[in-house]
């Protein structure tokens, strides 16, 4: 495999020349490497395996290292650096004394230097599940990081047994002094937003709901964004694992209310939905999303009713019994 990496490496390779300095410049996948000076690399075997090495860390580190991470980096050689390597993100420079020695490590050095920048890196795992929790903030209490480790252990995997046997085992999450909404999920990567996340140290259950749509795995173009996450939200109020704590709760209904207005106002709708009409409707809703075999016709066949008609019901008679539960921290 390194072998046929460096082949292609070899074809995306473009070499630039300026009157100050020579640049390398490669390019794999949306990554792009710039190596200022590469002759000052003793031999090709050793550039092919710093290349190899970077391109093997880089991008999981821009993963993990949260919002807008820049994909083009510098590489610089300098003789009298005190360390071996130092990196951050768009930037590493490394020991010429140390790189020409032919290190055996040079892959883990890069990593160790890159992880370096975040206040702590943890992998935990149970269970057959596995956390990785990456903090950007020092002012992050490790009570916070706890109680949403504690949260994501004791839901996920019940939504991964719920909804989707096939979804992710390992998930990673990033508390990102950058980001400035609440939260977000990608693939299997959660990001929050740190300041959210300490003006609102109770609300673990952004855990659940985020969580949801890491094992929802819908893609593009599955269904309507208000019902996406209208079912993440009737997954926390289901799953929640602390909404006392965080004094989160569905709203009483409104005339002024849609099923399109997304989030807890949809989700009160699935709850009166489940609990009148048609037992495990959301499941099959999520299924179908999954499998991308969601329609506008999907409501009547699986009620008998569409979609506006069952709104309408709902609008008549909107009451529902309501429960939630609180957490006991360990």
């Amino acid at each position: 495999m390194t072998k046929s990496i460096s082949i292609l490496a070899t074809f995306l390779t473009v070499i630039s020349f300026t009157s100050k300095a020579q640049t390398e410049t490669i390019k794999r996948d949306r990554f792009t490497l710039n190596i200022t000076n590469p002759s000052e690399i003793k031999t090709e075997q050793t550039k092919n395996e710093l290349v190899d090495a970077f391109f093997e860390t880089y991008p999981q580190f821009a993963r993990a290292d949260g919002y807008r991470t820049k994909r083009d980096v510098t590489l610089t050689i300098k003789p009298d650096l005190n360390k071996n390597v130092m990196a951050k993100e768009g930037e590493v420079i490394l020991n010429g004394n140390w790189i020409n020695s032919a290190p055996k490590n040079i892959k883990n050095t890069i990593q160790s230097a890159l992880s370096s920048n975040w206040v702590s890196s943890d992998t935990t795992t149970k269970k057959g599940y596995t956390l990785i929790f990456v903090n950007k903030d020092p002012a992050i209490a490790k009570d916070l990081q706890s109680r949403l480790t504690q949260t994501f252990f004791a839901v996920y995997p019940k939504l991964v047994k719920t909804y989707n046997k096939k979804a992710k085992r390992e998930v990673l999450f990033v508390v990102d002094t950058a980001y400035k909404a609440v939260a977000e999920a990608s693939g299997g990567r959660i990001l929050f937003s740190a300041g959210y996340m300490k003006k609102n140290n109770t609300d673990v259950d952004v855990v659940t709901h985020e969580g949801m749509h890491v094992v929802q795995e819908y893609g593009y173009g599955s269904g309507p964004v208000w019902l996406t996450e209208g079912i993440a939200d009737y997954v926390r109020y289901k799953f929640g694992y602390d909404n006392i704590g965080s004094k989160w709760s569905l709203p009483a209904f409104s005339d002024k209310h849609s099923y399109k207005n997304s989030y807890r106002i949809t989700a009160r709708f699935f709850v009166w939905l489940e609990d009148n009409v048609k037992k495990g409707i959301i499941k099959t809703l999520d299924d179908q999303l999954r499998r991308k075999a969601y329609t506008e016709n999907s409501w009547k066949e699986i009620t008998g009713q569409t979609l506006d008609e069952l709104w309408s019901s709902y609008a008549k008679s909107p009451d529902v019994k309501l429960t939630y539960q609180k957490a006991v921290w360990k």
